[in-house]
């Protein structure tokens, strides 16, 4: 198979429409409102972008109810949203939730689930990460026991197996609070990882919003205490370090485009600003700088989307491109961030300017699902593997 690391003539139709939505229904203040709100997104919008753009469907198969399409088309979506810094489930369950049920391969679970996911009216969030803040691929701080007691509980759920009570705590939920089905993963028997459908209802399940410095990201911690729990499936071992470099993948496309804003604000903003009687773009230091920023907007931008071709036609390659993209997109990201505070001045500080909100989306974007220097270790690591002869892990 062969493809080009660039959008297709349909892919810029659909960018378009996104972006032409967002100009209109998210600029600044409608940004704030939804960011402030109690589900931390504006759901209105999220229907919106659901029904015009099917947004959430894109990558879900057409048996599922979802448009049949891949994870591309979803990663221009994304990118689309990063640069509007608009807050969406998309990432949490049009992405990590969806690409969980069906990487677990449980034909009744995606029949179940995915079809509302897809048309947006149900939203889903992964409970993966422990005290550490870490999505560790072979543990969870999660427990799962086995609860021969809660029958009539999984034949309600439609479950064949035996029930499952789950204890523990997970942290950096996305969009947590709001979900209405949780997807937990958690260690049982020996020290096996499975994934388990919670339904937040149920008594034993407490969710709290978690502050964030990006406040266009919203994270709960969710603590079950004993919590019913029907499994979508008990090995999980294959699944999970797929899911991460889906995730990482999937976070490089916001980072794309919230460089891409910082560069256009920052651009626009020395086209304007005056100083010894000209506009301070036409300084020479000042052109070399924008032209670095540009530079590293254009290259994440590649590494992204070469990442995100091979997340959506599961290539060997999977693990070496989503680490390279995940490191290079947050330094390019960090770099973007910091010099446009630095070009606007004085102004970006406020919290009244956008420029603050990319400084913090960058700083967050970079935590999730792996540090650069995290991906960066593990792309070293397995180009030694490759220059062995071993397969990619």
């Amino acid at each position: 198979m062969t493809f080009t690391a660039r959008p297709s003539e349909e892919q810029h139709e659909l960018s378009s429409t996104v972006r032409n939505l967002l100009a209109r229904r998210s600029d600044s203040a409608a940004v704030r409102a939804a960011a402030e709100s109690e589900l931390g997104y504006d759901p209105e919008l999220w229907r919106t972008v659901c029904e015009q753009v099917g947004a959430a469907a894109l990558a879900i198969p057409e048996e599922y109810g979802g448009a049949g399409f891949t994870l591309v088309e979803t990663h221009v979506v994304l990118e689309e949203l990063g640069a509007a810094l608009t807050p969406s489930p998309l990432l949490g369950s049009g992405v990590l939730a969806a690409q969980a049920l069906l990487l677990s391969g449980d034909e009744a679970a995606c029949r179940r689930l995915l079809p509302g996911l897809a048309e947006g009216t149900r939203t889903a969030a992964v409970c993966w990460a422990g005290e550490d803040g870490r999505w560790h691929t072979d543990r969870a701080a999660v427990r799962a026991d086995a609860d021969d007691t809660d029958a009539d509980a999984l034949d309600a759920a439609g479950g064949t197996e035996a029930g499952w009570a789950l204890s523990g705590t997970a942290t950096l939920v996305l969009d947590g609070v709001g979900a209405d089905t949780l997807l937990a993963v958690a260690t049982h028997g020996t020290g096996q990882v499975g994934l388990f459908e919670v339904d937040p209802a149920h008594a034993g399940v407490h969710r709290a919003a978690t502050p964030a410095m990006d406040t266009t990201l919203r994270f709960a911690r969710v603590e079950f205490a004993g919590a019913r729990a029907v499994p979508v499936t008990l090995d999980a071992s294959a699944l999970l370090p797929a899911l991460h470099d889906i995730a990482a993948v999937a976070v490089t496309a916001l980072q794309v485009g919230a460089a891409r804003r910082g560069l256009d604000m920052t651009v626009a903003y020395a086209g304007q600003r005056e100083q010894f009687g000209r506009p301070i773009g036409s300084f020479q230091a000042l052109k070399h700088r924008m032209a670095d920023m540009l530079v590293a907007v254009e290259t994440a931008r590649s590494a992204s989307w070469a990442a995100a071709h091979s997340a959506a036609h599961r290539t060997p390659r999977l693990p070496h491109d989503a680490a390279l993209a995940k490191a290079w997109c947050s330094e390019a990201l960090h770099l973007v961030a910091s010099e446009t505070v630095q070009l606007h001045g004085g102004i970006a500080i406020t919290w009244e300017h956008d420029a603050q909100m990319v400084f913090k989306r960058a700083h967050a974007t970079s935590q999730l699902f792996g540090q650069p220097h995290e991906h960066r270790r593990r792309l070293f690591r397995l180009l030694e593997q490759a220059a062995d002869g071993h397969p990619a892990s």
